[in-house]
Order: structure tokens, then C-alpha cells, then sequence
């Protein structure tokens, strides 16, 4: 009987090794999707800690990924006007988490559109909704989630269809999103002209906004509005570089392949890091990129973005559809090279899962 109890504590201990090891080996990043219908989100966790949500509720106008999370933990996204985090800007409530919306469609402002916009002005503004989840995958390399949305006008007029397919990935210190979204003209001809609001955008944290002199409306200690603006550069570290080797707030209005936001967020050195696919049009796209913490690529707003230099005013007719994809991909704990850009770009290039 002992010989049995013996045996049973060696099998049980080395279950439990083998099972402690397979977590400290390979990492093997689960990827876990589940959809909370009370919250109207889509969690997406990577080994039981959330990296982001695919938010669907309509009252921030368009679905957002909402935080995004590095491999430590800490948010890369701007919590205000979700969850406001102390010193944080309030400007820009439509900025929330990352998004793909545009300024101009056929004469409506999807891009400004929040619950700040008077009541008797919203007839000026469209909004994207959340229709159905396609295809929702959890896995051990990667999750999926596809969705369709409806871009529609004031008085509910489907002017858009929008298929959209996120692939979530995670490996060592780094983190990586595909968005590919394929826009569709319904009834009617729409009309994308060159507008400098746009396309694919993420709110950055503070950390992560380059230092500035100009003074802001920042939160308290408590996540509240100060009252007056002050100057405050605290903790503040970012700084872009593009592909072409432009650095800062220069990168405005420029073309570029893939653009880094590199910065630190507490004791972690972070690269935030939007690569544009060869295929999208307008490659390479122009980058609509902010000092405070926008940072946007935008390849239909040539017209604003090159000073008048380029027009593009793209149209879809009834039926024909146009798809973009970018890859968004977050290191963390050291400043990717640019060697490792070039590499990564490449991989995306050639549709590898990088």
C-alpha cells in the first residue's frame, strides 16, 4: 500500500514539473478570445492577462481596440475619456484606443464624431456599427476575431460595408495585430475625399507623447480635469522615426513605409511600431502623426498632407470595395533597431505572421 502512495506522489510530481515546465519553456502565449456581451467587448488575453478588447458598444461612435496592452502590462493607449489616468491630456474625445475611420465620406465627418458633438450638429457626422462577429478563434500562436461593420449616415443610410479581420499574436517581448479591412460601396457612389483625418489611428499614452513647452488641460492625481492648463513634461518620452529617416513631429505629413513611437512607460523601455503593406493604396502612406500623442497613418489624405503638392479624392463605386492592412506590433524592454523594422516590414510585405 505504501509502495502505491509512493508511486502516486512520484507520478503526481512529475506532472506538476512537466506542467511547470511547459509554462517556463516555450512560452506559448495562449491567445484566448472570449465575447462578454454585457460588456459589448471581445477580450483577447494572452496567457490569462488581457493585452486588449475589441469594443462594439455605440456610444464611442466606432469600434476601438481599447487598451493595448505591452508584454508587462502597462498601456500604450491614452485611458481618457474611458478610464482617465493622472496627467493625461483631455483634448480629443473621439481619440479613443486604436481605430480605422475617416474624415470624409461622401461630405460626412466619421473621424470627429463622439458624444461631445452637439445635438444640433450631428447631422454633420457619420458613425461605424458593430453588425455581427464572423468568426471568433482562440489558439496557441495566434486569435482571430472577423467582424462586419456599417458605416451609415445621420438619417441611417448604409453608405459603407466594412469586413474586417484582426489577427492577434504574442512571442517573447513582443506583440503584433494585423488589421485587414475591406470597405464596400453599397447603393450608392462614396466618395473619400483628401481629408487629413484619417485613417488608421491610435491614442497614445502620456509616456509616450513627445515633450512639449505649450501648456495643456491635464488630469489630476485623481483622474480629473485640472483647471487651468500648466506645462508638465513629466514622464513624458516619446519620439517617432520613420522609415525614411525622418525624426519627431517632422514625421507630419510625410511618406514612410513603417513609422516607430519609442519611448518609456514606467521602468519599460517600449516601441510602438505601425507598418504599412505594399498593396494599400496610396503606398507609402502619408503619416498624420502628433506631438500629443495622435498617431495616425492616413494614405487618402494626400491633398492636406502634402500642402496641395498631390490630390488623390478616392471614390468607390456602387459595389466595388477597396481593403487596407496594417500591421501594428509592440516591443517591449528594449527599442527595436532599425535593421529589425526593415526585417519586420518585409515579413508583413510577403503576408508572413512575422
Amino acid at each position: 500500500m505504501s509502495g502505491m502512495n509512493k508511486f502516486t506522489d512520484l507520478l503526481l510530481l512529475s506532472l506538476l514539473v512537466a506542467a511547470f515546465t511547459q509554462l517556463e519553456s516555450g512560452k506559448e502565449n495562449a491567445i484566448k478570445l472570449i465575447n462578454n456581451q454585457e460588456q459589448s467587448r471581445v477580450e483577447i488575453s494572452v496567457n490569462g492577462a488581457l493585452f486588449t478588447a475589441y469594443h462594439y458598444a455605440e456610444r464611442f461612435k466606432k469600434p476601438v481596440l481599447y487598451p493595448i496592452k505591452t508584454d508587462n502590462g502597462n498601456p500604450v493607449t491614452r485611458g481618457y475619456p474611458i478610464e482617465p489616468r493622472p496627467g493625461e491630456r483631455i483634448d480629443h474625445p473621439h481619440h479613443v484606443g486604436l481605430w480605422f475611420n475617416y474624415g470624409d465620406v461622401n461630405g460626412l465627418d466619421f473621424w470627429n464624431n463622439s458624444n461631445a458633438i452637439p445635438a444640433d450638429e450631428k447631422d454633420k457626422y457619420g458613425t461605424i456599427v458593430h453588425k455581427k462577429i464572423n468568426r471568433i478563434e482562440s489558439g496557441e500562436k495566434q486569435g482571430l476575431l472577423e467582424v462586419t461593420m456599417h458605416w451609415i449616415s445621420p438619417d441611417g443610410d448604409v453608405l459603407l460595408k466594412e469586413n474586417t479581420t484582426f489577427v492577434f499574436r504574442a512571442a517573447d517581448n513582443k506583440r503584433m495585430i494585423d488589421r485587414t479591412t475591406r470597405l464596400q460601396a453599397l447603393d450608392h457612389k462614396v466618395s473619400l475625399k483628401d481629408n487629413k483625418e484619417g485613417l488608421l489611428g491610435i491614442r497614445v499614452a502620456r509616456e509616450l507623447e513627445h515633450p512639449s513647452n505649450e501648456p495643456v488641460r491635464l488630469t489630476d492625481s485623481s483622474g480629473h480635469p485640472l483647471p487651468q492648463p500648466v506645462v508638465s513634461n513629466a514622464g513624458v518620452t516619446g519620439n517617432y522615426l520613420s522609415s525614411k529617416g525622418v525624426e519627431g513631429t517632422n514625421v507630419w505629413g510625410t511618406r514612410a513605409r513603417w513609422m516607430i513611437l519609442s519611448g518609456q512607460i514606467q521602468d519599460e523601455k517600449v516601441s510602438l511600431i505601425i507598418l504599412d503593406h505594399p498593396e494599400n493604396i496610396g503606398f507609402p502612406t502619408y503619416w498624420h502623426a502628433r506631438g500629443y500623442g495622435l498617431f495616425a497613418a492616413n494614405p487618402l489624405g494626400q491633398e492636406a498632407l502634402s500642402s496641395g503638392k498631390e490630390v488623390l479624392d478616392f471614390k468607390l463605386s456602387a459595389g466595388d470595395s477597396v481593403t487596407f492592412n496594417h500591421r501594428i506590433i509592440i516591443y517591449s524592454d528594449e527599442k527595436a533597431t532599425n535593421k529589425e523594422l526593415e526585417k519586420e516590414w518585409r515579413k508583413f510585405a510577403n503576408n508572413t505572421a512575422g
